[in-house]
């Protein structure tokens, strides 16, 4: 039976620009009031004097209910709220979200004695879990460094489980003496872009940088955990989703332990009774495959085949909703922990990270992925790996496919014109500028180069796509503290904290609504179905009450969330 609901008395989003375009710093919003979707796709937006919406409303005829379909027509008065397209995560970690939801969360934390305490709290409450798995631990936390022996001793006694402690950004693990033999890491051996960290006399000391720490502890954290506990994951990783109103996600590392997990997940979700008979789950996935540093080219590219592989089973005209779209190479690590690739040494330190990637070494990478008709994107977070990925993309990447840098933390003003000049999306995550969190910058970097941080405003004006995402579970995921972070430069996380990040870079309000819906959709070349209010699209949208007001964003409230037309969350229940 086809199911029509008109949506009334409402502020409906309308963008103001095309996918691929940005909206500008001063642009209002602009609304309609009504919005009519049928099943799982939307009508007509516009006003209720619209013929479209008068004709809906239409008692239908006898003679008509016998030669149609039955139909129902359900008004929903939406009280003056906003509605909103679903927004989609324009970079996070699918399965990694949902398992840290479980994690014990150290982000409080100020230094190695609260992280202890914290930890040794928690051993006790839960003594029956077999590993104590951490999460949101800084660098800054712990200046000083640390060992597996600063984890050794925090278990109830008689026990001495694993411990294994993620940073804030995933880029570093951190275990006790017991989680080393859980590893078994004393065993592994060096891999390219990453460190393990041993002592003088070569034995490991607990810590797992960059690429050891994704292709050991990743793999091992995926393997401990069931299939059914993985699905788990994912599936509260979508339920935690729908709360704060996305309605899809861009995968930023999908790997295999991930990917079998989510296929199992569709296949177990394709009854009638879970899913109205649709194999899939009720958000719209989109997969970049992660490219771990091999030992040489071959190596590398045959991770790329793999993708190709997928993408040839998997893509959006077999599984639209679940598909492989491109690779993902990170090519340097993180400010806070001095792994960005730097043009100049570190302010603190005098040190200069040793590249994750060469551009020779990409240069086979990128050229595979994008002959196969796959999209790039390279994680860069420091302006000389950015001048590095913006070489290599620019000369070997085919703008059509819509190549993407991620993060693009500390870019010079050369290279964000770069960037838009050659449309590459600008994939950013303005959750990481929060002031609060930027703290230890300038002993890093010193007050020169902290005035680069986080340029959006010079990609939005030199015509970057925009596609705002969180990178959860490395920051928080909620779609509107992102938005207001990106308008205001100001703290989310600390409301009180009166340093704002470089304003005259922020974004427009209007522009990162659209950046973090339409423009996520275009960034994965998904926007004729997704990311906007319009005849034709699907029926993806959060109902919000918000003020429009940049400053007013954090008290914004999702109050519903719909998928293909369906109510899949509400803050009533």
């Amino acid at each position: 039976m086809a199911k029509t609901t008109l949506f009334t008395n409402g502020r409906i989003f309308l963008s103001p620009v095309r996918p691929g375009q940005n909206a500008g710093l001063h642009t209002p919003p602009s609304f309609a009031s009504c919005l009519l979707i049928r099943n799982d796709t939307i009508l007509h937006v516009g006003s209720p004097e619209d013929e479209s919406i008068t004709t809906a409303l239409l008692p239908s005829s006898s003679e008509e209910e016998e030669e149609e379909e039955e139909e129902t027509v359900e008004t929903i008065d939406l009280a003056g709220h906003s509605l909103l397209p679903g927004f989609i995560d324009g970079h996070m970690h699918l399965m990694i979200m949902g398992q840290s939801l479980t994690k014990l969360d150290l982000g409080s934390c100020k230094s190695l004695s609260d992280i202890r305490s914290t930890i040794r709290s928690y051993a006790a409450t839960y003594p029956d879990v077999p590993r104590i798995l951490c999460r949101g631990w800084m660098h800054s936390m712990t200046p000083d460094g640390v060992t597996a022996k600063d984890l050794d001793g925090l278990d109830l006694d008689g026990k001495d489980r694993p411990i294994l402690v993620d940073t804030k950004d995933l880029h570093s693990a951190w275990c006790n003496t017991a989680g080393i033999r859980d590893l078994g890491a004393q065993e592994w051996k060096d891999v390219p872009g990453g460190t393990i960290e041993r002592d003088a006399e070569g034995k490991v000391t607990g810590v797992f940088n960059e690429a050891a720490n994704i292709t050991y502890v990743w793999p091992y954290l995926a393997q401990v955990a069931t299939v059914d506990e993985r699905m788990a994951a994912i599936q509260a990783a979508v339920e935690a989703y729908h709360s704060v109103g996305y309605t899809g996600a861009i995968d930023m590392a999908m790997d295999e332990g991930a990917w079998d997990a989510l296929q199992e997940l569709r296949r177990r979700s394709s009854s009638e009774e879970t899913n109205g008979g649709k194999e899939g789950i009720p958000l719209r996935i989109a997969a970049y495959w992660l490219v771990k540093p091999g030992n040489n080219d071959e190596e590398n590219v045959r991770q790329v085949e793999r993708a190709i592989e997928l993408a040839r089973q998997f893509n959006s005209e077999t599984t639209p909703d679940c598909r492989i779209v491109g690779v993902k190479v990170i090519c340097d690590g993180i400010i806070d922990g001095c792994t960005a690739g730097l043009s100049e040494p570190y302010e603190h330190n005098g040190h200069r990270e040793v590249p994750l990637w060469t551009a020779e070494q990409l240069k086979p990478v990128v050229q595979r992925a994008d002959e196969a008709g796959l999209q790039v994107a390279l994680h860069a977070i420091g302006d000389e790996t950015i001048k590095t990925v913006l070489d290599v993309l620019i000369a070997h990447a085919s703008p059509e496919r819509r190549p993407r840098v991620e993060h693009l933390e500390l870019s010079s003003e050369r290279d964000a014109e770069r960037l838009g000049k050659a449309g590459i999306t600008a994939s950013i995550q303005p959750v990481h500028a929060d002031p609060a969190i930027l703290k230890a910058w300038p002993k890093l970097l010193g007050a020169h180069r902290c005035g680069r941080a986080f340029a959006y405003r010079e990609f939005a004006d030199h015509g970057a796509p925009l596609a705002l995402g969180s990178d959860a579970p490395t920051a928080p995921h909620a779609p509107l503290p992102n938005v207001y972070i990106g308008a205001t430069r100001r703290s989310y996380r600390e409301p009180n904290y009166q340093t704002t990040v470089n304003p005259h870079f922020a974004l427009g309000v209007c522009e990162a609504v659209a950046a973090a819906s339409q423009g996520v959709a275009y960034s994965c070349r998904d926007e004729n179905r997704i990311g906007r209010l319009e005849k034709g699209m699907k029926a993806d949208f959060t109902i919000v009450d918000m003020d429009w007001e940049k400053e007013k964003l954090k008290e914004a409230k999702v109050l519903e969330t719909w998928f293909d037309g369906k109510k899949v969350w509400s803050a009533k229940n």
